[in-house]
């Protein structure tokens, strides 16, 4: 380590997760070093409410380090070494519809997957590319790690429309389940695990874990995760939400139908779609439940934080999932060659898969970034799934740059969780709708 200090931009600075990643990189600033911490959001209004207790909590528990928020891209992205992009395009107004219009139809609705996760990710994609502009144009030499969803096609989209530029696409997934197998083995965390995955993000499976002396882990989570799936319990799920229990516990399901590997869970929604829409409430999903607790108590959080003037005694805690982001912007500024999870493109990482895909593999972090470690074939029931996804991905990107409605249309009609193309036809003109002002006019 040397004396630098490092500046870094939150780009979606309204977020209800971004209080959570502030006390996380105010947690390890010996380990990664802040003298600037800056948000940008193009709502300012929202902004405002999370930045004004942000601040407080900053000058409580880190009064050397700058703080500044702003609407304005250039005060946001100049004098910036890292960006951490995780915005949401169309807020919980758009999710929800993402959410209710297909399972108006009978087909899964969910954000990231499906129909839902196709729409959202037409909108993310111009709001991503605007970012990595903002962030060359006034600190080039600036990293961005994005977590915006769906991580998927946003990565498929900057593989090719800004190639060469300094962004790493990530996901905290795998990062929570990995958390939840060091706790099923009694081990202190992740980073106690050397792992081999390979798939699409959202849709990956575990290959081969081990500790640092080389003992297998396989054996003792399978035999875990095909009771339980990937459900702890007891104190470390005292605060799990209801829907996500039922998605940790699911994994046995998943698991069952590939015992040589372990799963993401998001695979549920493509290997038992029915079963979930049979236990969805078109009436009141994801979004619905965020909104009745998790937006409602943070803003709450941070207004009482306001009032009060002070964060000395908030029940914001750190988040867990954001240290992953921390682990990464210090392996870049420090050239660790810390092994980590990222989206990129295939160049053979999985070899019976085509090297254009942006797939999710382990990759070696450092000064010039990621390094993708090899993961050899996949078996012929991932490599079918993953070639049939990443087409989907790859369609939905073709739509937004050419304007097709018949690529959209292709996309939904191939996409797993979809029955045929009658329906897919029925969901996509509900979502052109509903999506107006954020898609491109399709043709």
């Amino acid at each position: 380590m040397d004396d630098r200090k490092f500046s870094v931009l939150i780009a979606g600075g309204g977020s209800t997760y971004t209080p959570g990643i502030v006390l996380t990189l105010l947690e390890h600033i010996k380990k990664f070093p802040l003298r600037k911490l800056k948000f940008y959001d193009n709502d300012g209004e929202r902004q405002k409410k999370i930045a004004d207790a942000c601040r407080i909590l900053v000058k409580e528990r880190a009064p050397e380090v700058e703080f500044e928020a702003s609407t304005n891209p250039e005060e946001a992205f100049s004098d910036v070494d890292f960006v951490m992009a995780q915005i949401r395009v169309g807020k919980y107004a758009m999710r929800s519809q993402d959410e209710k219009i297909p399972l108006k139809h009978g087909v899964v609705g969910q954000e990231t997957t499906g129909p839902g996760g196709i729409a959202y990710g037409l909108r993310s994609i111009p709001g991503v590319i605007q970012l990595v502009d903002y962030m060359e144009k006034y600190s080039p030499n600036a990293w961005m790690l994005n977590y915006s969803n769906p991580a998927a096609i946003v990565a498929e989209a900057t593989r090719r429309l800004r190639p060469n530029s300094k962004i790493i696409n990530i996901c905290d997934m795998p990062i929570d389940i990995m958390d939840r197998m060091a706790a099923i083995l009694n081990l202190k965390d992740r980073n106690e695990l050397v792992f081999r995955y390979y798939g699409l993000n959202h849709f990956g499976w575990w290959t081969d874990i081990r500790d640092k002396t080389g003992k297998d882990l396989m054996p003792a989570l399978k035999e875990y995760v095909s009771k339980n799936g990937y459900w702890v319990g007891g104190d470390y799920d005292k605060n799990t939400e209801a829907s996500w229990e039922e998605t940790f516990k699911m994994a046995a399901d998943v698991y069952a139908l590939d015992p040589t590997t372990l799963p993401n869970t998001y695979l549920k929604y493509y290997l038992y779609p029915t079963e979930v829409v049979k236990h969805s409430d078109p009436n009141y999903t994801r979004t619905d439940e965020v909104e009745a607790y998790r937006q409602k108590n943070v803003f709450g959080e941070c207004a009482r934080i306001v009032k009060n003037g002070s964060a000395k005694d908030t029940n914001f805690v750190s988040d867990q999932h954001s240290t992953y982001i921390v682990d990464l912007c210090t392996a870049i500024a420090y050239d660790t060659k810390q092994r980590m999870l990222a989206i990129i493109p295939n160049e053979g990482a999985i070899s019976n898969i085509d090297p254009t895909a942006t797939v999710e593999v382990p990759c070696l972090f450092g000064a010039t970034g990621a390094e993708r470690i090899a993961m050899g074939k996949a078996a012929t029931f991932q490599k079918g799934l993953i070639t049939e996804q990443n087409s989907v991905e790859k369609l939905a990107v073709d739509a937004w740059e050419e304007h097709s409605y018949t690529k959209l249309w292709e996309a939904f009609s191939l996409c797993k969780i979809v029955p045929d193309a009658g329906v897919a036809k029925d969901i996509l003109d509900d979502m052109v709708v509903a999506n107006k002002d954020f898609w491109p006019e399709l043709k």
